[in-house]
């Protein structure tokens, strides 16, 4: 059996606002074919993370590795790996006047330099594959929130990544709809797609995720199986475990 390949590597990832420190020298790897799930209390960095892995923010200090290859912090490099990143936002973040189709194909036309016929082509066939088929010429407002966010992640893959950061997938949600969102995921896991999902979706993090990172303050404070991270006797996770029971 072929060693799975380190797709990333963080190393000391750090972060402040206002002097309030919200991530402390973060380190892990991310191999081909992990599904990686995020948990922690509201305000342990979760989103600072992802946010900073993709340079939407810049960290203080510490570095991203991609494929071996440290990403610089200029546009050079970071426009070229965002283009082999893609992004999942809590909220969407579709651009309102443009229709379903347009959303998805954008970033092919602005990344990629590809024609928008042959852009469209390819945002049809993603949106098909999460469901979206009869939805192509609509206006985001004419869907509902979990279509809004198939539509965030066939924009995401129509670049063909390498990894998906999907940040809090279902969070936006009203809870009729978090699952057909959830499929789409658990599919993605099926086909040996690579993601680090910030999620509060303990059913996801049990059966889809392969690994489980936990942040607490800041600091990666369990890397584990789900298995091991679920059955763990540690006060800090059966504590958070409680109250993430009590709010879902």
């Amino acid at each position: 059996m072929n060693e799975r390949k380190v797709i990333l590597k963080l190393s000391k990832l750090t972060k402040s606002f206002d002097a309030q420190a919200v991530l402390k020298d973060v380190s892990f790897e991310v191999k081909e074919g992990d599904v990686i799930a995020v948990l922690g209390a509201s305000g342990a960095g979760k989103t600072t993370l992802l946010r900073c892995i993709n340079n939407l923010i810049t960290p203080d200090k510490g570095e991203v590795s991609f494929k071996g290859t440290q990403v610089q912090r200029t546009k050079h490099s970071i426009r070229a790996f965002r283009s082999r990143v893609g992004f999942v936002f809590q909220r969407f973040n579709l651009i309102s006047h443009l229709k379903i189709i347009d959303n998805v194909a954008l970033p092919l036309v602005k990344v990629k330099n590809m024609s928008w016929a042959d852009a469209r082509k390819a945002a049809e066939i993603q949106l098909g594959q999460v469901g979206l088929a009869d939805k192509l010429n609509n206006h985001p407002s004419q869907l509902s929130g979990g279509q809004q966010q198939r539509v965030g992640i066939a924009r995401a893959l129509v670049m063909n990544p390498d990894i998906v950061l999907l940040d809090e997938p279902t969070s936006a949600l009203d809870p009729s709809l978090v699952g057909e969102v959830m499929r789409v995921i658990r599919r993605l896991s099926s086909e040996g797609r690579t993601m680090i999902i910030v999620t509060h979706e303990v059913e996801f993090a049990k059966h889809i995720a392969n690994r489980v990172i936990f942040l607490k303050n800041g600091e990666v404070s369990a890397d584990c199986s789900p298995d091991e991270f679920f059955d763990s006797m540690s006060e800090e996770i059966a504590e958070f475990l409680t109250d993430l029971s009590a709010i879902v």
